[in-house]
């Protein structure tokens, strides 16, 4: 390594602070785990480099001279500097980060309560949701992993499956009333069916119990946390993914008016990773996690 003509040497700066601070070579040694001579040695290449005396030797103590003071306050803050910057860098290794790109129903209505058990597992990392219809672009967007839902069939990234949703209408007690408006699938022609922007759940279980879905009044919205809402206003009745509305049935906010369940490949959650890059280890954990969680007893099988 060339010596930079400009930059002391490392060691000899930590022996001039050290004797700075200390107004000892012998305790400057100490404290550094060298030899008083080779402290003493340092101090003579720092002082030949800068061409200034840096101390006032006496016969039982030495003192700064006026230039070494000043350039001990100018020692010290770089000191300083550098271990802020450490200790900072520090932190943030210690704390690693990973940012998943979900779909905003999925974050609200399955994985924010489940991500305070993820924390206590794993206090040193840190996550950061976010909520987008949006697919994700690994290429430009600053996210680990992203939640979604479909076939898993997306160009340019590696999907793994995650859970099989199920589905079965679900209705608001208000307009459920006393039942005789569902007493067979047929029934539903006569309300408004919600459904997000893509329609495959209601074509699905209306094909199942040989519904034609085209003698059917839909009403496509954005997003599925918008279907239920507008299901629990009592607007029409919403395609129940199960795992989305379970906590609404079982407070009985919403009602499942038929027994029907349909289980297809085509409605699945899945983690969706870049092609190109390799998951960082703190993602790795999250995404290992995630799958306990789907593969636990309270989600539907697969």
């Amino acid at each position: 390594m060339r010596t930079s003509t400009t930059m002391p040497p490392l060691q000899a700066l930590r022996a001039f602070e050290a004797v700075g601070r200390l107004l000892s070579f012998r305790r400057a040694g100490e404290e550094l785990l060298i030899t008083q001579s080779a402290v003493s040695h340092h101090i003579k290449q720092l002082e030949d480099m800068l061409g200034v005396r840096l101390f006032i030797r006496k016969a039982k103590s030495i003192e700064l001279t006026p230039e070494g003071a000043a350039y001990l306050e100018k020692t010290v803050e770089a000191f300083r500097i550098i271990v802020s910057a450490t200790s900072e860098m520090r932190r943030q290794a210690a704390r690693q980060r990973v940012r998943v790109s979900v779909l905003p129903s999925f974050a609200a209505n399955w994985l924010v309560s489940r991500l305070a058990g993820f924390m206590v597992k794993h206090p040193e990392i840190e996550v950061e949701l976010e909520p987008t219809l949006r697919l994700a672009d690994f290429a430009s967007d600053d996210v680990d992993l992203a939640i979604r839902f479909g076939t898993g069939r997306w160009e340019g990234v590696r999907s793994e499956w995650l859970m099989n949703e199920e589905l079965s209408p679900v209705v608001s007690p208000a307009l459920f009333g006393d039942g005789s408006r569902f007493v067979e699938p047929t029934d539903l022609l006569l309300q408004t069916l919600l459904e997000s922007w893509n329609p495959v759940g209601w074509e699905l279980w209306l094909g199942e119990v040989g519904v034609d879905i085209r003698r059917a009044r839909v009403l496509q919205l954005t997003d599925y946390n918008i279907v239920l809402q507008a299901a629990l206003n009592g607007q029409g009745v919403a395609i129940g993914r199960m795992h989305m509305v379970r906590d609404h049935l079982a407070a009985s906010r919403l009602l499942q008016p038929f027994p029907q369940i349909v289980r297809s490949e085509k409605i699945a959650y899945w983690l969706v990773m870049s092609q190109n890059r390799r998951l960082s280890a703190s993602a790795e954990t999250f995404a290992s996690w995630l799958k306990e969680e789907a593969a636990s007893p309270d989600s539907p099988a697969g």
